[in-house]
C-alpha cells in the first residue's frame, strides 16, 4: 500500500506540473504599441520554452504616461506588476517612490551576469549616483529621415541632407511645394510636439536642460534652457514656423508626425530610431527612397550629442522572493545578445549591449541596412558629458 501511495503521488506530481502547477507567474507591462505587441509576446514565449518553470504574462497597459500612471495606481492598490517597462524620463520618479528592486543590487549578487559588456553611454543615462537602478532594454535617439525623391525632384543631392539648423531652413524652402492659389500642398519637416525633441537640441550644443550639472550632482531646482543655446532652438522653430517650413503636430502626435513623413506632405521629419523600421516599410509602400541623418544642431554651435530616449526594464519590489527571482531572470534573458538582436531588427532601437553590435557588425547587417546603423553611430560619436547625460528630474514635462 505504501509502494501504491509514492507511485500515485508521483503520478500526481507529473500531472500537475504538466497542467502548470508549481510555476512561478510574474506579469510584464509594457509601452510598445503597434506591431511591437505581438514582438514582446514572442519573445515571452521563447523565454518560457527555456525557463519551463515559469510563466510570463505579457500586457501592453497603453502610451509611456499610461503605463507610469497605471503602475503608480497599482502599486496604491496592492496589486503591481513584477515587471514594467519605465521611459527614459520616468526613473527619478521610480527612484523617488522607492518601488522597485535596484538592479544593481540583483546583478552585484549574480557572477553569470557581466553589466560590462553593455554600451558605457547607456549606462550612463540610467546610473544615478553610480548605482543601476533598471535594466536597459529598448535604447533610442532622435535622427532625421528624409525623403531623398523628394530631395531629387527639388533639385537637391539626395545624399547630402542638412547638418545644421541653418541648412534645413536652406534646403527647407527649396522643398515647399504650392498649388495654383498659393497654398502650401508640402513643406521642408515636422517633429512630435514633445519636450523630449527639446533637450535633444540642447544636448546636441552640448547645453543642459536643469542646473546641478542636469540634476546629475544634484537635485535640480531651475530649468535653464534661458541661455544662448535655448534662444537658438526658439529661434530656428520660429523662423520655420514664419516661413510655413514645417507643420506643427499636436502634443506627443508621434503618429501624426509619421503620418506627414510618409504621406510626403512633409519631406524631412525628427523622429525616433524606434521607427527605423516602421519608416523602411512605410517608404517602400509609399514609392519613395528614404534617407536617414544624425540630428542638425547649430552652425556655430558647442558639439554636443544625444541623449539616451526609449526605456528601460524595473522590476518592483514587495512580492515573494522566488517572484523576484523569476522576474530576474526574466529580464536577464531580454538583456542577453540574441534578444537584443531581435528587438533591434524589428524595430529600430539599437543595442544596448556591445557583444550584440559586434555579432551585427560582422554578420554584414548593417550594410544591407545603413538606417538601423544611423542612430548607433550617432550615439557612439556623442560626449558623454552631464548634458548628453540626459536631465534627471522629478517630474518631467
Amino acid at each position: 500500500m505504501r509502494r501504491a501511495g509514492v507511485i500515485l503521488l508521483v503520478l500526481l506530481l507529473v500531472v500537475f506540473s504538466a497542467l502548470g502547477f508549481g510555476k512561478v507567474k510574474i506579469q510584464f507591462w509594457h509601452a510598445m504599441g503597434g506591431w511591437r505587441i505581438d514582438l514582446l509576446k514572442s519573445m515571452a514565449e521563447e523565454f518560457m520554452k527555456t525557463h519551463p518553470d515559469i510563466e510570463v504574462e505579457v500586457q501592453y497597459t497603453g502610451s509611456y504616461r499610461d503605463t507610469l500612471n497605471k503602475l503608480i495606481a497599482a502599486v496604491k492598490a496592492g496589486e503591481p506588476p513584477h515587471v514594467v517597462q519605465i521611459y527614459d524620463i520616468g526613473t527619478q520618479v521610480m527612484i523617488d517612490g522607492g518601488i522597485a528592486v535596484p538592479m544593481q543590487e540583483l546583478i552585484d549578487k549574480d557572477p553569470t551576469f557581466d553589466i560590462g559588456k553593455f554600451m558605457p553611454q547607456v549606462l550612463n543615462y540610467y546610473r544615478v549616483n553610480g548605482k543601476l537602478y533598471s535594466m536597459p532594454f529598448n535604447s533610442s535617439n532622435p535622427i532625421l529621415y528624409y525623403n531623398k525623391t523628394l530631395f531629387k525632384e527639388a533639385g537637391l543631392d539626395p545624399n547630402k541632407p542638412p547638418q545644421t539648423f541653418e541648412e534645413v531652413i536652406e534646403l527647407g524652402r527649396k522643398l515647399v511645394k504650392r498649388d495654383e492659389q498659393g497654398n502650401i500642398v508640402q513643406t521642408a519637416i515636422t517633429w512630435p510636439f514633445h519636450t523630449w525633441f527639446f533637450e535633444q537640441f540642447m544636448a546636441n550644443q552640448n547645453a543642459p536642460l536643469v542646473d546641478n550639472n542636469n540634476g546629475r550632482t544634484g537635485r535640480p531646482t531651475k530649468a535653464v534652457f534661458n541661455s544662448p543655446e535655448g534662444l537658438k532652438v526658439f529661434k530656428f522653430w520660429n523662423t520655420l514656423t514664419k516661413e510655413g517650413l514645417i507643420i506643427n503636430t499636436k502634443k506627443e502626435d508621434w503618429t501624426g508626425a509619421r503620418q506627414l513623413f510618409l504621406s510626403q506632405k512633409v519631406a524631412m521629419l525628427i523622429s525616433s530610431t524606434s521607427d527605423v523600421k516602421l519608416m523602411e516599410d512605410g517608404s517602400k509602400e509609399n514609392g519613395f527612397e528614404l534617407g536617414t541623418a544624425f540630428l542638425p544642431r547649430p552652425a556655430d554651435s558647442e558639439s554636443g550629442g544625444v541623449v539616451i530616449g526609449g526605456g528601460s526594464l524595473w522590476i518592483i519590489s514587495g512580492h515573494p522572493k522566488k517572484e523576484i527571482d523569476a522576474a530576474w531572470e526574466f529580464v536577464k534573458w531580454m538583456a542577453l545578445p540574441d534578444q537584443q538582436i531581435v528587438w533591434h531588427q524589428n524595430t529600430g532601437y539599437f543595442p544596448v549591449r556591445k557583444d550584440a553590435v559586434s555579432k551585427l557588425l560582422f554578420s554584414g547587417y548593417y550594410a544591407e541596412h545603413p538606417h538601423h546603423l544611423t542612430a548607433l553611430l550617432q550615439l557612439l560619436l556623442s560626449k558623454q558629458t552631464y548634458s548628453t547625460n540626459g536631465a534627471i528630474i522629478g517630474a518631467f514635462p
